[in-house]
């Protein structure tokens, strides 16, 4: 199975809110097409309008995972993380050097397929395509 068609996570014992998002790189210079193999896939509870919903997170933290997916490289795996402020980030977990990447506006954005978001990573601002939204 290639990278780019992952199977959703199942777990049952989690509220039915929760979901595996994938966002892929949408067009940026560089990358007139976007690129499909540079990605984030996470795990994060979802409310009716598709935002991520902050109580249901901070019941199941753990279970608020993300993999890094980059061509080339190994997955790196990390957790949905909520910095002080309100602003949401994926922050890796191991002997990865790589510092948070945060979600802009992530708290106001909908993750729902179609629609964009942008993430600070490492300074620099992308924006990525929601492509997935699987429930567990």
């Amino acid at each position: 199975m290639s990278k780019t068609q992952r199977k959703p996570i199942l777990n049952a014992s989690l509220p039915a809110q929760f979901r595996q998002i994938r966002i892929v790189l949408a067009r940026e210079p560089g990358h007139p097409e976007g690129d499909a193999e540079v990605a984030y896939i996470f795990v994060a509870p979802v409310d009716a309008d598709g935002r991520i919903d902050p109580k249901l997170w901070r019941a199941h933290r753990e279970a608020c995972r993300v993999a890094r997916q980059r061509p080339n490289e190994q997955d790196q795996l990390g957790h949905l993380v909520h910095h002080p402020g309100g602003a949401w980030g994926f922050h890796y977990d191991g002997e990865t050097s790589l510092p948070d990447d945060l979600g802009y506006h992530f708290a106001d954005e909908r993750f729902v397929a179609g629609e964009y978001v942008s993430i600070n990573e490492s300074g620099k601002m992308h924006t990525y395509r929601v492509t997935t939204v699987s429930h567990l």
